[in-house]
């Protein structure tokens, strides 16, 4: 429906004015009274061609009332029922009843062909994220920022583009050393020393099992040792075993990576010095203090970088110079970061790398995700015991499962807080915006059960739902209508969360379309003694188990048949 009005606008400013837009605006208002979609199109062209938005908003609705619909649809009053002006120039629609059914009945033949549109033509992205320091376990905004990966791979894999997910695997420097270091310290303890754990160390259960598992697998013969002496030991088992972890978590929250980076690999394959190589000799390196720079200011960071220290140890930021330059060479279109929020100052450093090895900075773009409090009956819930520091995400998905925390984590902009409360996800009811909308396909699939027992057509007895392609939509009263036309709004939705990459626009969408179909559900009966009623209303619950079914999948939570 967006596709046809847009069209139908562009035909109409080239008829009224010899030009059309670059890009304007559609949307839907918040306010029945405003219509079905607005544009505040003639607003943009106001300076242009000089003249008060509201005359030229008229104009175009004048274009519009003598042209023809698009695509052999007629004249465009088949298509509208009404268009207007309203307020300093905005131009309010209503599309007419019988192209709506007419809509319907093709999202009923082409299913996910007519909710999705092709807007990456094969073009490639590449989405690295979670990316958590394998020296602990998830805790819950490395699974928000799992979900939000994953459904943003997924809803750009749906709108065309070549998606490859990665995760970045911080394995080298002082962060996995830390680690070591704290597993040897308790294990000498277990041994029965006075050892301490560095002060700066991890604590928590985890670092226990760990040193446990070391004693069991090699007794008492590090007892006393130097750590120097036994660290890569100590350090390689105790990082990959939390990996190994980490990869179970995502595994059971059903998130997964098509490539997982290392950074050791980085530097052993020489491609950090090669890195700076490469800036050195575009000219962005410079030598002073006895440390080596880049030249990032150059770029519009706020002051240069140091990436070989003085002793000649690499910074962190070395090596993701060298990451970021081998995502941008290997050619993607496009380069997706999720990242926490504490990593916003980080932001302008990175971008500057990119454009310092000849890309556009635009070939990179960072979403970042805030934190999420967890509370239960509205009370914060305590730090967990096993990570010692903050709630792990493998407590939160074994206590209300991992569909529901996925699409709890997508219920708001990932660069806002969020609060989930236990109790809440955990009830059977519309304060829990999951279960609402798993319900509202449940529901609708108990009604096909039923139909197919019930109802047949022609004296046959419905089978697959093809049966209701084509049905008498003039059978739709008000409600319905208002139902229908949410439903067919969803391709827009698709659209603009895809080309935003805002994943959480389709987990907002699902719960609208919920909260209208839950009570039409308990206020009309869909299988009646009107067969071309029965019909009609079928369709209807059809079109809306179609879209139900396309975004869950998007944000890779199932939609169940029964609950």
């Amino acid at each position: 429906m967006e596709r046809t009005l847009r069209k139908i606008l562009t035909d109409a400013l080239t008829s009224a004015f010899g030009t059309g837009a670059d890009s304007f605006e559609i949307e839907i208002p918040r306010e029945e009274s405003h219509g079905d979609l607005s544009t505040p199109v003639a607003m943009g062209l106001a300076r242009s061609l000089r003249k008060p938005p509201r005359t030229i908003a008229e104009q175009i609705v004048q274009a519009i009332a003598s042209s023809e619909a698009p695509g052999g649809l007629g004249p465009v009053s088949d298509v509208f029922e009404r268009v207007e002006v309203a307020g300093p120039g905005f131009i309010n629609v209503t599309f007419a009843k019988p192209f709506a059914i007419a809509q319907t009945k093709r999202l009923l033949r082409e299913r996910d062909g007519y909710l999705r549109e092709d807007l990456g033509a094969g073009r490639s992205v590449q989405i690295e994220f979670v990316s958590a320091n394998p020296t602990g376990p998830l805790h819950l905004g490395h699974g928000r920022g799992a979900a939000l990966g994953a459904a943003l791979s997924n809803l750009l894999t749906e709108a065309g583009y070549k998606v490859e997910k990665e995760y970045y695997i911080n394995d080298a420097g002082r962060q996995v050393l830390l680690l070591g270091q704290s597993v040897f310290a308790r294990y000498q303890q277990r041994c029965g020393l006075d050892y301490p754990v560095p002060e700066d160390g991890y604590r928590g259960d985890y670092i226990d099992d760990l040193a446990e598992e070391m004693q069991t697998g090699h007794g008492e013969s590090f007892r006393g040792r130097d750590f120097r002496d036994v660290s890569a030991l100590f350090v390689d088992y105790s990082y990959h075993r939390m990996l190994g972890g980490i990869r179970k978590d995502l595994d059971d929250f059903g998130v997964s990576f098509d490539t997982w980076q290392s950074e050791r690999d980085l530097f052993r394959s020489g491609q950090v010095s090669k890195s700076i190589d490469d800036l050195r000799q575009r000219g962005h390196v410079f030598e002073e203090d006895g440390a080596t720079w880049f030249r990032s200011t150059t770029f519009g960071d706020d002051k240069d970088r140091v990436v070989v220290k003085k002793d000649g140890e690499y910074t962190y930021f070395a090596s993701d110079i060298s990451y970021h330059r081998e995502k941008v060479i290997k050619g993607f279109d496009e380069v997706v970061d999720v990242w926490g929020a504490d990593h916003h100052g980080y932001i302008l450093r990175v971008q500057a790398v990119v454009e310092a090895f000849g890309f556009p900075r635009s070939r990179l773009r960072v979403l970042l995700v805030q934190m999420v409090s967890l509370l239960r009956a509205g009370r914060p819930v305590q730090m967990s015991k096993r990570a010692g520091e903050f709630v792990t995400l493998r407590e939160v998905i074994d206590e209300i499962g991992a569909d529901t925390t996925k699409f709890l984590f997508l219920t708001r902009r990932p660069d806002s807080h969020l609060e989930v409360d236990i109790e809440v996800a955990k009830a059977q009811s519309q304060e829990n915006p999951v279960f609402y909308v798993q319900y509202a396909h449940a529901r609708i699939n108990s009604i096909f059960e039923k139909a197919r027992a019930e109802v047949s057509f022609g004296g046959e007895a419905m089978a697959s739902g093809g049966e209701l392609e084509e049905f008498d939509g003039s059978l739709f009263n008000d409600e319905e209508m208002k139902l229908l036309k949410k439903a067919l709004f969803y391709p827009m939705v698709f659209k603009n969360a895809a080309l935003a990459r805002e994943p959480h626009r389709i987990t907002f969408y699902l719960q609208e379309l919920a909260s209208l179909f839950h009570p039409y559900y308990h206020r009309h009966r869909v299988i009646t003694e009107d067969l071309g009623l029965t019909k009609a209303r079928l369709a209807l619950c059809e079109a809306i188990r179609t879209v139900l079914q396309h975004g869950l999948r998007i944000l890779g939570v199932k939609a169940p048949e029964k609950m």
